[in-house]
């Protein structure tokens, strides 16, 4: 065995997985539901998607500063370690890796099996697609543990090519639209009244729209194995996150020009694949499908990327059960494959749980219900805070900019992140709250003090 990961991805695979670990099922699997949970008001729905986009740049552009200091093993975990101190690096890598990263696998995989299902004609929550998504993620499993060169590639060639739809969408969409005046008419009629009023429905949307925005933070889990990191790896971040805020906007303002607002709200699943046929024929409605298959699985192996990374990174901390065990790596690949092992388990819990909770008759888990889609990404954001905070105290030898007005706006954007989901999910908070303690609680045997 070896004792450290190695540099082996360079700046555009470092751009690739920002961009592709973002731009995946998210613009398409929740811009349906944005413009259901704002009724149609088609200019609230895009302030969702720009506020989501500034809290997502002030929020990346913070982390590109602190990867410029600190390169460690996995950029979040690493930057809590330097911020707040090795208790709470450890809280946060252990919520990462058995929570925040599995869970947004496990969804991932299913959004993959959604799409192609779609093609094929099945019922998206029926058993063939559960099967279809325990296979995406056991594929993407083998893939990254066997040969991570190989998931790099996978990760640039799926970024290019699902930029392709979206970026023909927002063009021609756009230019149709204005043209035959369905953007007109989209932008000048709601199509329902929302209860509570818009307040309520852009807080709603702005949750909708940070899983489709998120995704960014984990490319830091790679920063130990980017090359030049400390110079590359703030570049993705920044670039990245512009390219992915540009795409998912001017996206958005040309599907309103392929199809009215209330076909997308009514046509679920199959509402994306209607406007695409509407521009580009019925031949295009299903090589989008075929794309948005490809760039689901794009975004899948990135995550999955990450979390099998999750472990290693506490028990290279000498924290975590059996350290010894899930530090080691593979002197043939040089991946954490203990580590790998746990998160497809992991991973595999969570999808059961996705499918149980949110998709079967009955819900398998009582009243013990939440959308594991969305409020793991807001905890995370809660994690965020005490790190911009201990930033202002610690960085002192950072002009005024970056130390402190950086940092501030990016509490606010978390801050209103954490308000947005309370008044979203209601209840479900408090479900996901008790599901979220037991499984922190069991990281307390856990820990070990680092000496340095």
């Amino acid at each position: 065995m070896q004792n450290g990961l190695k540099a082996k991805y360079n700046l555009p695979t470092a751009i690739a997985m920002v961009v592709g670990i973002v731009i995946g099922s998210g613009v398409f699997f929740k811009g349906e539901k944005v413009l259901n949970l704002t009724g149609g008001n088609l200019p609230l729905g895009i302030l969702a998607w720009v506020l989501g986009a500034v809290i997502m740049i002030v929020c990346a552009y913070t982390f590109s500063i602190m990867a410029t200091r600190h390169i460690k093993v996995n950029g979040v975990v690493d930057y809590a370690e330097a911020m707040v101190g090795n208790r709470y690096a450890y809280t946060i890598g252990w919520f990462t890796t058995f929570i925040y990263f599995p869970s947004m696998t496990a969804v991932l995989a299913w959004v993959s099996a959604r799409y192609l299902g779609v093609l094929l004609g099945w019922d998206i929550t029926g058993g063939s697609v559960m099967l279809l998504a325990a296979f995406f993620l056991i594929l993407s499993f083998f893939i990254n543990t066997i040969s991570p060169i190989i998931a790099g590639k996978i990760q640039v060639s799926t970024t290019v090519i699902k930029l392709i739809p979206l970026i023909l969408m927002a063009i021609i969409g756009t230019v149709v639209g204005l043209v035959n005046g369905t953007t007109v008419e989209n932008f000048s009629n709601i199509v329902t009244e929302v209860s509570g009023g818009n307040g309520t429905a852009l807080f709603s949307a702005l949750c909708a729209t940070a899983f489709a925005y998120e995704g960014w933070i984990i490319a830091t889990s790679i920063n130990a194995e980017i090359k030049n990191a400390k110079k590359n790896l703030p570049k993705a971040l920044i670039i990245g996150t512009l390219i992915v805020a540009c795409v998912y906007i001017f996206y958005y303002i040309g599907i309103a020009g392929a199809a009215s607002n209330s076909e997308i709200m009514n046509g679920g699943e199959e509402g994306v694949k209607l406007a695409f046929s509407n521009i580009f024929g019925p031949a295009g409605g299903t090589i989008l499908m075929i794309l948005l298959v490809i760039s689901c699985l794009g975004t899948l192996n990135g995550l999955m990327l990450a979390s099998t990374r999750g472990l290693y990174s506490i028990s290279a901390r000498n924290c975590g059960p059996k350290p010894q065990i899930f530090n080691e790596l593979n002197q043939h690949t040089n991946m954490p494959t203990n580590s790998g092992i746990v998160a497809m388990v992991i991973c595999a819990a969570w999808l059961v749980y996705f499918f149980g909770a949110n998709l079967a008759p009955i819900s398998w888990f009582g009243p013990v219900t939440f959308d594991s889609s969305e409020l793991p990404i807001i905890t995370l954001y809660a994690f965020y805070i005490p790190i911009f905070l201990f930033m202002t105290v610690k960085e002192k030898d950072l002009p005024p900019f970056k130390r402190f007005v950086m940092p501030v706006l990016s509490i606010i954007g978390c801050l209103f992140m954490i308000v947005a989901s309370v008044f979203s999910h209601g209840f479900a908070v408090v479900w996901y709250i008790i599901v979220f303690a037991v499984i922190m609680l069991a990281a307390l045997p856990f820990y070990r003090k680092q000496i340095d």
